[in-house]
């Protein structure tokens, strides 16, 4: 089973064992999770979209590292201006500890009941205040 994930602005592909470097999270706790994810492959069943939208991937931090350097030159030619300077990014070592499937089924159609019953007697106010207003514009217009 693997699944990819977004995190600092890329994409990684993980599965449980493995050892990432991320961009440096600030982290609470003993866990990070990941949600949503974007594919989710459990043993040949690929998932996608709202299928791994309840899928939970559960990573424990290792630690920090800083990454390699990377150099930087600024160079302006026939003005004798040149600088050097570099840089290294703060990274965060993950275990990821497991993927899970979540039963995300059940919460869509739990959410789906509430809005369906609601939105009913949500509309009905606002289209009568939509004619309240839309009478109240054209009146003055038409006594000029």
């Amino acid at each position: 089973m693997y699944a990819v994930i977004k995190t600092g602005g890329k994409q990684q592909r993980v599965k449980p064992g493995d050892v990432i470097e991320v961009e440096r999270l600030m982290h609470e706790g003993e866990t990070i999770s990941f949600q949503p994810l974007l594919v989710v492959d459990d043993e040949g069943a690929t998932h996608v979209g709202k299928a791994a939208a309840g899928a939970v991937v559960t990573a424990k931090p290792l630690g920090e590292k800083k990454g390699e350097k990377i150099r930087v030159m600024r160079y302006r030619p026939k003005t004798g201006y040149s600088k050097r300077t570099g840089h290294r990014q703060l990274l965060t070592l993950l275990e990821i500890s497991g993927i899970e499937l979540g039963s995300s089924g059940k919460r869509r159609s739990a959410k789906a009941a509430e809005p369906a019953t609601s939105a009913p007697a949500e509309t009905a106010p606002a289209e009568t205040a939509s004619a309240e207003t839309a009478s109240a514009e054209t009146a003055p217009a038409d006594s000029e």
